[in-house]
């Protein structure tokens, strides 16, 4: 039997997307996406807010169209879907950090990072926002230095 391990995250891109050329001719496009859970204290009725911080990929082949990277800038909001996974890495220190990691195989754009207005729906063209593609990494191998 087949398993889906797939995960929607909406959230505001926290710094522009970055590129990295990969060996064998792929390209990593990275960017961080801030989830804000917002709740109200019962004790003090006061607006809590946690925010959990997740470092997203888009794979993409050299040579791809990367179109996206217009619009993959801080403070746009994100609507994706991905295959998650959690990695655990030793700082200098020997404090062991862990994050959360997402694999974009769809992305879509729900308010542009210039927009001031929420109902600024005519800035942009919901088709050429939309970025759907295999993104299957099984044949390649990365590393720590690999972000």
């Amino acid at each position: 039997m087949a398993t889906v391990f797939e995960t929607r995250l909406i959230g505001n891109i926290g710094k522009d997307a970055v590129v990295k050329n990969m060996e064998r001719g792929v390209i990593a496009i990275n960017f961080p996406v801030a989830h804000n859970k917002n709740w109200k204290d019962k004790r003090n009725g006061e607006t809590k807010t946690k925010t959990t911080w997740v470092n997203c990929t888009i794979w993409k082949k050299e040579g791809a169209n990367l179109r996206i990277l217009d619009f993959l800038k801080k403070g746009a909001l994100v609507d994706l879907e991905g295959t998650p996974f959690a990695k655990a890495y030793a700082q200098e220190d020997g404090f062991i950090r862990t994050e959360i990691r997402l694999n974009i195989s769809k992305t879509n754009i729900l308010r542009p990072a210039k927009c001031e207005d929420e109902n600024c729906e005519d800035l942009i063209d919901r088709e050429d926002c939309e970025d759907t593609f295999d993104a299957s990494i099984e044949d390649f191998t990365l590393d720590e230095d690999d972000f």
